[in-house]
């Protein structure tokens, strides 16, 4: 497998990843940041996978339930057929609750004749650390492992047990099944159960998207995206992961490996925008919640990153047993990152927070404790705006000055304003609107680059950043005002490559990146469509969905060359941007037409 050919299942609690001929390559129980069950993903010897095999006449053909995260895999050699429908359950219970148990489900369908498939299963338990042993037993196979530490998982299954574990031939005459459980089962599985489980989740799926708008252009990819992003969110404290996979790396054979299994401040409270706006409350309200959950101390600066149970210690670590993806080591769990200062994530916040009051405002639930985080976040800002710090991209080495951090460090305090006067709390508004007009200015005067005729990367400096094209959809700057129009042509010019973009072209603490990040090609084509080459963005846009897998989902990066997705998989990052650009096209479509029958 060349490209990350894989569709993602989950439930808001984990997720697995299965290949496109049905193999389980990676995942992780009870929850997304848990150590390994299968992780073939990260070494093909070792790792451990989950298989269906059949013989080579039998095409494979794989494609998600439309709306829903059921991903049906069809095995066909034109007379024998079945399908696997793999999903994690998650349906409403009579409580009132979820119930999304630490389990991946796989639903054998006989369609016709008398197919035949072998399965390899062979989990390795704790990143494949030690030894996992596998057993029989009367109702259910065990596997558990105990050199490392302690671990069990079980699976049930219709079939012979025996069989299965054994790699022998099973003939399919009738519906079967698999069920992989962190816990042993109290009630014993049964095909029936499994089938009602799956139609439940199917409808859980098909309720959701339901909530989604229905778009005239593109609703397909961002029904996608949604969902994915969906299953990228952690249900029991709101968090939201940037990707469900450590160490995919950003090129081969580099050593740009990092673990997203965690709650970027930015990535998450970019998502939540999104979410929002496409109408789903419940996950803005959970994630606001995991912000003001984090914030005990008044005076307590907020760190870049969290663990999804709100750990502030991610210590990173490398699992040297482990070959990593395609031979590209090291393989990281935890990320060195949550200790960086990183400015920009006070503004992304307070934009987030100043959104769901526009949204929400007579239904916000902790508002005392949101204008709390308000002025928290200001105090923070006015002491430290003028400091350097890492970026956005996490450079490892000297702190500086970044443009991106600058503009957001504007935004924390431009909403914070817009908060006060939402909440009719005016005492503070002539220092904060005062400190405001003072750092739009800092920005104009040093960001700005007559040499290169536009905002750079950091002050002083020519190098140019893919990240400055956010300063208009933050609203510092009109998408027609030509500094902004110049910046945009120049980034064209310097960072683009066949379409893609660089993030930026300066060397960083690995050298000149090999392959392009997949947001900042959305960045620019949202840019070029804002300042009116809205022609050539739709081309481009349509490239890029071109590069996606084939059920449509998008990595981190994409190889300037292959066109192949590198970087953790599937990314938040790149499905929340993907949904910006789609609804701009459409909504652009439909004021058209609403034009034109106002013509008429």
């Amino acid at each position: 497998m060349d490209n990350l050919d894989y569709g993602i299942i989950g439930n808001c609690r984990s997720a697995a990843l299965i290949s496109k001929t049905g193999s389980l390559d990676w995942c992780c129980l009870p929850e997304f940041d848990s150590s390994s069950v299968f992780a073939k993903l990260l070494d093909e010897k070792i790792g451990g996978s989950f298989e269906i095999l059949v013989s080579k006449e039998y095409t494979i053909k794989q494609r998600y339930k439309k709306n829903t995260a059921v991903l049906i895999t069809r095995f066909s050699d034109g007379e024998n057929i079945f399908e696997l429908h793999d999903f994690m359950p998650r349906y409403y219970n009579e409580s009132g609750g979820y119930y999304a148990p630490p389990e991946v489900a796989r639903h054998v369908r006989h369609i016709q004749g008398r197919p035949k498939f072998r399965v390899k299963y062979d989990p390795k338990l704790e990143y494949a650390l030690g030894e996992t042993r596998t057993h029989v037993k009367r109702n259910f196979i065990v596997s558990l492992t105990q050199t490392e530490k302690f671990d069990t998982i079980f699976l049930y299954t219709s079939f012979n047990k025996n069989a299965v574990v054994e790699g022998r031939e099973i003939e399919l005459i009738q519906n079967g099944f698999f069920l992989l459980g962190y816990n042993e089962k109290i009630l014993q599985p049964t095909s029936r159960k499994i089938y009602l489980d799956l139609e439940r989740t199917k409808v859980y799926w098909l309720n959701w998207t339901n909530r989604t708008p229905t778009y005239k252009k593109y609703n397909k990819q961002i029904t996608r995206s949604a969902i994915t992003l969906k299953l990228l969110s952690y249900d029991k404290t709101g968090a939201v992961l940037a990707a469900a996979t450590t160490s995919l790396p950003e090129t081969i054979g580099e050593v740009r490996n990092w673990d997203y299994r965690f709650c970027w401040i930015r990535d998450a409270s970019m998502v939540i925008k999104v979410m929002s706006d496409l109408g789903h409350k419940n996950v803005a309200k959970r994630y606001l919640q995991f912000i003001i959950d984090l914030i005990p101390d008044k005076d307590e600066k907020l760190q870049i990153m969290y663990g999804i149970n709100k750990e502030k210690k991610l210590t990173e670590e490398t699992l040297d047993h482990l070959s990593g993806y395609k031979g590209s080591k090291p393989v990281r769990v935890g990320n060195a990152a949550y200790e960086q200062k990183q400015n920009d994530i006070y503004g992304i916040l307070m934009d987030v927070i100043y959104a769901q009051l526009i949204k929400f405002e007579t239904d916000i639930e902790n508002g005392e404790e949101l204008w709390g985080i308000t002025k928290g976040i200001v105090w923070i800002v006015s002491r430290h705006w003028q400091e350097p710090d890492k970026g956005i991209w996490e450079f490892r080495t000297e702190d500086r000055h970044f443009t991106f951090s600058k503009v957001l460090c504007w935004v924390a305090i431009d909403r914070a304003v817009k908060v006060a006067r939402i909440l009719k709390k005016t005492r503070k508004l002539e220092a904060w609107s005062q400190l405001e007009k003072e750092i739009k200015a800092d920005i104009y005067e040093n960001a700005w680059n007559d040499e290169v005729n536009a905002f750079t990367q950091s002050y002083g400096s020519t190098h140019l950043d893919a990240s400055v094209l956010l300063m208009e959809s933050y609203d510092f700057i009109n998408a027609k005002d030509p500094k902004f129009v110049s910046t945009v042509k120049a980034i064209e010019k310097n960072l683009s490559n066949d379409g893609l973009l660089y993030r930026y072209k300066n060397e960083d603490d690995f050298g000149l990146p090999s392959s392009s990040f997949t947001i900042c090609t959305f960045w620019f084509i949202n840019s070029l469509f804002k300042i009116g080459e809205e022609e050539k963005a739709e081309q481009l846009f349509e490239k890029l969905l071109s590069y996606s897998n084939h059920l449509g989902l998008f990595s981190e990066d994409i190889d300037f060359k292959t066109k192949r997705l590198l970087g953790n998989f599937p990314q938040a990052y790149s499905h929340l941007a993907l949904i910006e650009c789609a609804i701009n096209f459409s909504t652009k479509d439909n004021e058209e037409r609403i034009l034109e029958s106002m013509r008429e």
